[in-house]
């Protein structure tokens, strides 16, 4: 390819080599090396004028200086008079933060977008952003590349009998992913759920509580007015009950009273006759591994906060939503404008979420007994939601096979080496998107990496020719 220039930077020279190999070129010369201080220099050692220039960094373990890195090479090679600029990142970096997701955190994916945009950036090439809405924070054009493809192949090619296999998202912000490649497939698909209580909080009697109660009662003591109180709701509900009955109405629109129905009709409600109801399963989940019903929960574990020393006796642990009256004081994380639907996915909880140890519950809707399970997700940070999940359609729900599958590999941590040691876990297949280890590779024996050189270069030639890419986004048998 004349005209084209293909920079890699130290995040993931490996998958350069792959693109470069397939476009019949080599990496261009560039030297990047840290001063003693920290300090990232960068020296473009081949002309770029005129040229297309293509740049491969990609996140990686040592994220700030990848980032740094790719942003001092998109000026340089911008002051050498570069025809134009692309930045190829396969894995984007800080995608997960996307969106505030609670009072006063940065949209940090945003900045880093202007960030490129100012040192030069002329277009950006990546692969399954976190969220596809982030395509909006760039004033260049941006190609998300899916991995859905490549994927969906593999599976034809390597897993017997997929055909009978079902697709499973591990939480409920996944389904879109996890239901586009069920369509790809033509497959059945789940979902695994997580309940995530709301804990309780500390909460102080003030005086304005006592005020604000004096006044609803008349200025009466509220001891003595609770019988009263009590009695004044018991007649007016039986009234309200009584005036329906003598219009003969009833309690439930379109329901008639329970002596106007029959009494094989009154039988029969008692019993479900829904098939789909059979396939929802529930289980217990105590510190991120599922447990027998009769599994024993110590007091550790109870998530009901135990006053200190110093603590006011008059604090209460109560629900935040229980009573409006309250002075609540929470420090619970929680998603802009208080809606706890704004909180992201179990891989982007926070290190106090992180560390909580109680019981919660575990849901699996779909049938997934004596089948193929594919799980499915854009990213493989942290373990806990995937075992957890895998175990949950191996022992409640009788899966056959359990294969964990995901775009990107970040591996945070030990992850890699508990999924490889978690029974319920068949086969972990993700992308080369983000540098592995090697070392970590030779070790595990469930790793599968599915190659994404090919997509990256067939982008890259396109883009440089000028033709459409829509046909990337297409399953080629």
């Amino acid at each position: 390819m004349r005209g084209v220039k293909i920079f890699s930077g130290t995040s993931h020279p490996a998958l350069t080599e792959a693109i470069c190999e397939r476009l019949g070129t080599v990496p261009s010369r560039a030297e990047l090396r840290k001063f003693s201080n920290g300090e990232t220099l960068v020296n473009i050692g081949e002309s770029v004028r005129n040229q297309d220039v293509y740049i491969v960094q990609s996140g990686s373990g040592k994220i700030n200086d990848s980032l740094m890195e790719l942003l001092i090479m998109i000026s340089a090679c911008k002051g050498g008079s570069a025809k134009s600029i692309t930045a190829v990142m396969p894995y984007f970096p800080y995608s997960r933060q996307s969106k505030k997701k609670r009072h006063r955190a940065p949209i940090t994916a945003r900045m880093i977008a202007n960030l490129l945009t100012v040192a030069g950036v002329d277009h950006v090439v990546t692969l399954d952003l976190h969220a596809s809405q982030m395509q909006g924070f760039f004033g260049k054009p941006v190609d998300n590349l899916f991995a859905e493809p490549l994927i969906a192949r593999w599976i034809k090619i390597n897993v017997p009998n997929w055909r009978e296999a079902v697709v499973v998202s591990k939480n409920a912000g996944g389904t879109k992913r996890v239901t586009s490649l069920a369509d790809t497939l033509k497959l059945n698909f789940g979902i695994v759920t997580t309940d995530r209580r709301r804990p309780k909080v500390q909460v102080t009697m003030s005086d304005s509580t006592i005020f604000f109660e004096s006044i609803e009662n008349g200025g009466r003591s509220r001891d003595s007015d609770d019988g009263d109180q009590q009695q004044r709701v018991e007649q007016s509900e039986s009234a309200v009950v009584g005036s329906f009955l003598a219009n003969g109405d009833s309690l439930r629109p379109g329901t008639p009273s329970a002596a106007a129905r029959r009494p094989s009709e009154i039988e029969a409600e008692d019993y479900t006759t829904d098939e789909r109801a059979r396939d929802v399963i529930t289980g217990r989940l105590v510190q991120g591994h599922l447990v027998d019903d009769d599994y024993p929960v110590s007091l550790s574990q109870v998530a009901t906060p135990i006053p200190g020393p110093g603590s006011d006796k008059d604090a209460v642990a109560v629900d935040p939503l229980a009573s409006p009256i309250l002075s609540v004081g929470s420090s619970v994380p929680q998603g802009q404008g208080g809606s706890y639907d704004a909180e992201e996915s179990d891989d982007d909880d926070t290190q106090a979420q992180r560390s909580d140890d109680g019981e919660k519950t575990i849901t699996l809707v779909g049938d997934v007994r004596d089948k193929t399970v594919f799980i499915v997700d854009d990213m493989i940070d942290r373990c806990g939601s995937w075992i957890a999940a895998a175990e949950t359609v191996v022992k409640k729900g009788g899966a056959k096979k359990v294969y964990c599958m995901a775009t990107h590999g970040l591996f945070g941590d030990d992850s890699l080496e508990q999924m490889e040691a978690c029974d319920a876990i068949d086969h972990i297949v993700v992308t080369n998107s983000f540098p592995i280890p090697i070392e970590k590779i030779r070790q595990s024996k469930k790793l599968v990496l599915i190659d994404v050189s090919t997509l990256l270069s067939e982008s890259i030639r396109r883009h440089h020719y000028g033709e459409s890419i829509s046909a990337l986004f297409q399953l080629v048998d």
